[in-house]
Formats: structure tokens, sequence, C-alpha cells
């Protein structure tokens, strides 16, 4: 176990998980992982004007964008917890905010009810351009420049310019986008299957019919800097807003219209008593203090395991390695925690393990294997009920409420 900070991940990094990561590892220079580093940003957290300048991206300094999403992606923050932080917040910010809240927990109720199977259905690209551009983020532009660089060096994006790098990769340049959202995964501290999978889909247009456009427009508006001291300014590839881009109206996976299996998708919606158990199985989306497991076995070791199979075919940035790995280390100065490296099965697989559920295809597929003695409930902002989900805002009218 190292000890805590982000040098001493970074070293545990280099000489236990290396040989697993894209790049050289290093920590992010603006974000930490832990329990204490989240409790300070939520401390910290205050969305007064977040309606107004959530989308600014340059300078820094305008940005209105909360920040927590890459302690939300590991259960260090919950979606309950944020919303009921902002609940004093301007009733304009506050509704913008726990819009996007709700944004998350659909995202997460969609991947848990359609698994990998998320975007198997989006057979129809948009109509791909001819290909004028050898790189999909071509850094001569001043804005694909600065946006590539925070994505690589900060490991995080507002999302403004989440929607320019997915529009520029798919609309103008016609790559697909499965590549380009790999990329992202690789390198967000916050990355999922479920929010940035989802994302993408709705930039090329597989839930509207019509893709994203990305033009200058957008960067003069919310970082003009960026378009006055580029290179391109008097020759701009983006000058103009890129023809429509129509996608081809397919039918929807039949998971998005209906659950057969409400609990299944959602987990249980109790705890079970408190038995004797040897561990507490840590996954990667529930990594905080108030892991239901944790709270119900205090005195338990934790147990956290480096999927090595996994991650050698991930080949995830540096930078998230080192995120998880300080996150464990700051835990570890509270209790007992356990690392492994290996295939999880195969580490676990002879201890008496207590869990919480968590809603993604990879928790339910090790779960069955590994058999825990108990499983927890995952702290769903809105826990599923079945019905449809194709649309974010149907959804939302109809079967969001905080449990």
């Amino acid at each position: 176990m190292p000890d805590p900070g982000p040098d001493a991940a970074v070293a545990f990094v280099r000489e236990h998980l290396g040989d697993l990561a894209c790049d050289t590892p290093a920590a992010s220079p603006s974000f930490r992982g832990g329990q204490t580093a989240a409790d300070e940003a939520l401390a910290a957290l205050d969305v007064t004007d977040y309606a107004r300048r959530r989308n600014e991206v340059w300078p820094p300094e305008r940005r209105g964008a909360s920040r927590m999403s890459p302690w939300i992606r590991h259960g260090l923050l919950s979606l309950p917890a944020l919303w009921e932080h902002v609940a004093d917040a301007p009733p304009r910010d506050r509704t913008k905010y726990r819009d996007e809240l709700t944004w998350q927990e659909y995202a997460r109720h969609v991947y848990a009810r359609v698994g990998r199977r998320l975007g198997d259905d989006l057979r129809a690209h948009p109509p791909r351009p001819p290909s004028t551009w050898d790189d999909p983020w071509p850094r001569d532009m001043a804005c694909m420049d600065a946006t590539v660089s925070e994505l690589h060096e900060d490991g995080w994006l507002v999302n403004q310019t989440r929607m320019w790098l997915a529009s520029q990769w798919t609309v103008r340049a016609g790559a697909r986008w499965r590549d380009g959202e790999d990329a992202f995964f690789t390198h967000l501290l916050d990355g999922s299957r479920a929010a940035n999978r989802l994302g993408w889909q709705w930039t090329v247009g597989s839930g509207t019919g019509k893709a994203y456009g990305f033009s200058r427009h957008q960067v003069e508006k919310r970082a003009p800097k960026l378009c006055a001291g580029c290179v391109l300014n008097a020759a701009c590839p983006v000058q103009d807003w890129p023809p429509e881009q129509r996608t081809e109206r397919i039918e929807p996976p039949a998971a998005l219209r209906g659950d057969d299996d409400v609990e299944a998708t959602a987990g249980p919606s109790s705890g079970p008593p408190p038995g004797e158990v040897d561990g507490v199985w840590l996954t990667a989306e529930s990594l905080g203090d108030d892991d239901p497991a944790l709270a119900a076995h205090p005195d338990a070791p934790a147990v956290f395991v480096f999927d090595e199979p996994l991650l050698r075919r991930l080949r995830l940035s540096g930078k998230r390695l080192v995120f998880l790995t300080e996150t464990l280390a700051d835990l570890a100065t509270r209790r007992p925690v356990q690392l492994h490296r290996g295939r999880v099965a195969e580490e676990l697989g002879d201890r008496r393990l207590a869990v919480t559920f968590a809603p993604v295809p990879g928790f339910r597929r090790l779960a069955t294997r590994l058999e825990p003695a108990e499983v927890h409930p995952w702290p769903w902002l809105f826990r599923p009920r079945g019905g449809r989900l194709q649309s974010w805002t149907a959804w939302r009218k109809r079967w969001a409420s905080p449990t």
C-alpha cells in the first residue's frame, strides 16, 4: 500500500501497473484522488450562477462547471448527496445542476439495463463527408489543441468541449464514433461507458435523428481568446456551420422499451442482515467511505483487485490508475485495505465477501462467479422502475423522483 498523496501513487503505479498504462504514469495537476479530496471539493461547491456559466470554456476562470465528476464516477460523492447539497442554491441554478445530475442517473439506468449492447444497434453512422483530415483532432486549430491537451494532461473536460471534440471527430472528420469514445474513455478521470457512450451517441444523432454541429461560432462564444490567437484565424476550417447531418432512424433496442427484470437491473432494494465476512470487495464504481458494504462492516478489510486482463485490454492513461491508487491509499489511512493484481475471480474466489451492487455488466458477471455473501444496495438517486428509456426528457418527467 503506498503512502497517501500523488507522489507515492505515481511511484506505485509506475512500479506495479505501468505496463498496463498507455502512457507514462503521472498525476493529474487538477484532481486528487480520495475521499479527503472529494469532501473538500464538496464543501467548497457553490453552484450560484451555474446555469449561466457552466458552458464557458476559456479562460478557465470564466468556467462555472462544478468539476465533481471524477469523484462521482468512483462513488466518492453520490448523486443523492450532491442533490441535497444544492438544495438552497438559487432556483434557476439548482434546477440546472439537478438536471445534470439527472442526466448522469439516466445514463446509469440505460447502461444498467442495456449493458455492453449500448450502441450496438447504432448501425448507421451520420453521412460521412469525404475526409480531408489527417487527424480528427487537428492540433493546428487552437480550439482542438487546447482541449485535447487538457484531456491528455488533466484528464477532464467541461461539457462544452466534450461536444466540440465529439462533433469534430464524427461530423467534421467522418471518423468512427466508437474510436472517439474510446479516446475519451482512455484519458477521462470520469470516463464511464454509461455517460461517455451515451454522450457520443447523442452527438452523432442516434436518438434525435440529427447530429450536433460544431463551428467557429461556438468557440467565439465560449472561448473567444482561442480564435484570436489561432494560426488559422484567417482560414478557419470550421468557419461555417457544417452541412446538415441527418442520421437514419432505427428501431431502439427492445430493452429500452421495457424491463422484464427490474430487480436484476436495480439490484437489491435493502441491505442484508450483517453477517460474518472476511473482507469488503470494492469495485471502481464505489470507493467512497459511504459505500454501503463498507459502512456495514467497519472492521473488515477493504479488498480491491486491479483487474489485469481488463486493464491490459483497455490500456488506460496512467492518470486514471494514479487517481484510483491515490483513492485507495487515502482510504487506507482510516481502515485496512488490501490490493491485488490479477484476475478478480482467482484473487478473491476463496473469500467470504460483502459488496455493494454496481449497475454495470462487469459487476454482474464477476458476482455470478464469486457469489458474495452479502450484496448491498446501490445508492440510486432514482431507483429504476422499468418503463421506457428512449428519451431522457420523457423519462425524467414520468419516472424521476428522488429516493
